[in-house]
């Protein structure tokens, strides 16, 4: 299959047309469909508190708040004095921002994927799945947005936007860490947008769970800058429909991570550059 095949209108139809036609089959009893009703608002309203929970605790300020009130309890006013001194203190505050998207996207669905739902975490995109044949629409998929990064990155809002942790030019220690945070929560955003939501709902919606998806998919770019806010519409909707084609989230792990390492890197270049030491 080439790379055009993959731009032809009908062949994506042909796509979210399959899709369809893996939904539970018709004429269930009335009980079963009782079944299926609730499960949907189970899976709807885990991502609510899942979206809740990430929105709003995801903040620095929350951790500042937390190392406050263990200074208070425990009498000792340094704690919190050397905890606004200390060198490392926005890197904290980025291991708590990434350490709440991992609970909320990932480990809380996880636990309701297999305590809750009594299914397999591999029927949620948790495995390899068929990534590799389908590799021409992943690198279709990145490559326009890479592209269009590294011409965004000689641009000041972009270059000041990016790496979001102000000191990661410092060392290579503070890059590293950032990295890894940064890309253990793109692992988590994938299992929640297309693992977790993609294929909790495929079942009962068919493709339109990818319409499902691309709604707080969207919301969750608000924050960003507008063109990235905008091609998250397209962006989500096509690692929707690879996701499911695929059954796995790692297709999309990868794009995303290569796109962001990347962003990264041009922005460092173009202003404070890279790291000298350790």
């Amino acid at each position: 299959m080439g790379f055009l095949h993959w731009l032809r209108p009908d062949f994506l139809f042909s796509q979210l047309n399959a899709i369809d036609e893996e939904r539970k089959p018709a004429g269930l009893s009335p009980a079963e469909e009782a079944k299926e009703r609730i499960r949907v608002w189970q899976i709807i309203g885990i991502a609510c508190v899942c979206l809740l929970l990430v929105h709003y605790g995801k903040y620095s300020s929350n951790l500042t708040a937390l190392v406050k009130w263990c200074s208070d309890v425990m009498s000792d006013p340094s704690i919190y004095r050397d905890y606004h001194r200390y060198e490392y203190r926005e890197l904290f505050g980025y291991i708590w921002w990434g350490g709440i998207n991992l609970l909320g996207f990932l480990i809380i669905p996880m636990l309701a994927i297999r305590f809750w739902f009594k299914d397999s975490l591999r029927e949620y995109g948790w495995q390899w799945g068929s990534v590799h044949h389908h590799w021409r629409g992943y690198v279709l998929l990145a490559s326009p947005i890479m592209i269009f990064a590294i011409i965004a990155s000689f641009g000041d809002d972009f270059s000041k936007h990016y790496p979001f942790y102000n000191r990661a030019h410092r060392s290579w220690f503070d890059l590293l860490s950032w990295e890894v945070i940064y890309v253990l929560q793109f692992i988590a955003v994938e299992f929640f947008f297309r693992g977790y939501l993609v294929n909790g709902l495929k079942r009962q919606f068919g493709s339109l769970s990818i319409a499902v998806m691309c709604l707080p998919y969207l919301m969750l770019h608000f924050p960003k800058l507008w063109p990235e806010s905008f091609g998250a519409i397209l962006f989500g909707f096509f690692l929707g429909v690879l996701a499911l084609m695929s059954r796995s989230i790692w297709g999309g792990v990868m794009v995303h991570v290569s796109i962001a390492l990347m962003m990264d890197f041009a922005a460092l270049i173009q202003t404070k550059g890279l790291p000298h030491h350790w």
